[in-house]
């Protein structure tokens, strides 16, 4: 069924009736002369110009693009207010391979269609993009972040990223075992490219026993090569979470790793990893809440880059942003506290805090 654009109808459901929409914009970007076809989507600007990265993905349909982007920018809006930042929710997705497509042309024109929105969506870095190419986008609009040192930006996000979602693997053990050691702790990383290796690090700096996992083989190799003692591999995501003994999940690849399949098999007591999105549906935080698994709600603990790349707007300072990523580990703990004393999952503890800052916002903008 589609509506009278030819879009299929869900989408548009999405986007004007269902809890998951109340998005502020959606602009459809194409670009014939370099093949660009992507999508930005703009959930929110209550708390202040949208901030999110650009994903780089061969998406099956469009409509699975839309609704990935719909997705990624609601999750940006509750990220930003989580982390104390003065930013909405947006999100970018370019529709393609992008080793086989991803062109300076493609990214300039893409910088173009960013630069129309007038900074109501500043972008950076995500899945398939990196600070090259970001350091492209930024020569035809402004209102880009995540660029590189030498062009004035931050640098590779990742490494922030990585580190928060260690501190909230630490607050999560401090909560559930009243320690924050992960000393001795046997944890699965799915997923070891861009944020996944630099966790990793901090893993086996503080002396965790580590399963990995990755689609490509290379990524492995090169973690199993840095790592020869205290670090094994898995060749699936299927085998990883069904691993003995594993203490935490760190689910570090794409969105949807927590669903219907995969609950009711995890061995581990808790989740807290770097991916986007990774609750498959509503509900499943109380799935996960039902088998006395400790979720650490995935917007909260992967928020040290976003951290990052709102710092590079102002001039970044590194000694700055690692220290706003080190109260992810305070803020983490706070969650599992509000969740314990409403007598809801962590996530939904989340939510409710990140709505009331968004709500005070435009209470306090409709004031004046």
């Amino acid at each position: 069924m589609t509506d009278v654009t030819g879009a299929p109808a869900d989408v548009l459901h999405t986007l004007f009736h269902a809890d998951q929409g109340g998005h502020e914009q959606v602009v459809l970007c194409q670009d014939r002369a370099s093949g660009l076809k992507a999508v930005i989507a703009i959930h929110s600007t209550a708390l202040g110009p949208a901030l999110g990265g650009t994903r780089f993905y061969p998406y099956a349909t469009e409509a699975e693009a839309v609704a990935d982007a719909l997705a990624l920018a609601r999750g940006m809006s509750y990220k930003n207010a989580m982390a104390g930042l003065d930013h909405g929710g947006g999100k970018a997705v370019i529709i393609g391979d992008p080793e086989r497509v991803k062109t300076e042309e493609l990214l300039l024109a893409y910088g173009r269609m960013v630069a129309s929105l007038g900074g109501r969506y500043v972008t950076a870095c995500d899945v398939g993009t990196y600070v090259a190419d970001m350091d492209v986008v930024a020569r035809e609009c402004r209102w880009t972040t995540g660029r590189s040192p030498e062009n004035g930006g931050a640098g590779d996000s990742s490494v922030l990223t990585a580190f928060g979602v260690y501190q909230g693997m630490r607050a999560s053990a401090q909560h559930l075992w009243g320690d924050p050691s992960l000393r001795g702790r046997k944890v699965g990383v799915a997923g070891v490219g861009k944020v996944g290796r630099h966790l990793v690090k901090h893993l086996r700096d503080e002396g965790a026993e580590i399963v990995i996992t990755d689609v490509r083989v290379d990524a492995v190799q090169r973690i199993l090569e840095q790592y020869p003692v205290g670090v094994t591999a898995v060749a699936t995501t299927e085998e990883l979470i069904r691993v003995d003994g594993l203490d935490i999940y760190a689910p570090c690849a794409l969105g949807g790793a927590l669903n219907d399949d995969s609950v009711p098999v995890l061995t581990a007591r808790v989740v807290c990893g770097a991916a986007n999105n990774q609750l498959a549906h509503p509900g499943v935080e109380k799935d996960l809440a039902d088998r006395g698994i400790l979720y650490a709600p995935d917007y909260v603990v992967n928020a040290g880059g976003v951290i990052q790349v709102a710092d590079e707007l102002h001039g970044f300072d590194f000694d700055r942003c690692k220290a706003k990523a080190a109260k992810i580990f305070d803020t983490t703990l706070a969650i599992f506290a509000r969740a314990k004393e409403d007598g809801i999952p962590p996530a939904a503890a989340a939510d409710r805090i990140a709505e009331q800052r968004m709500a005070d916002a435009r209470a306090t903008r409709a004031a004046h």
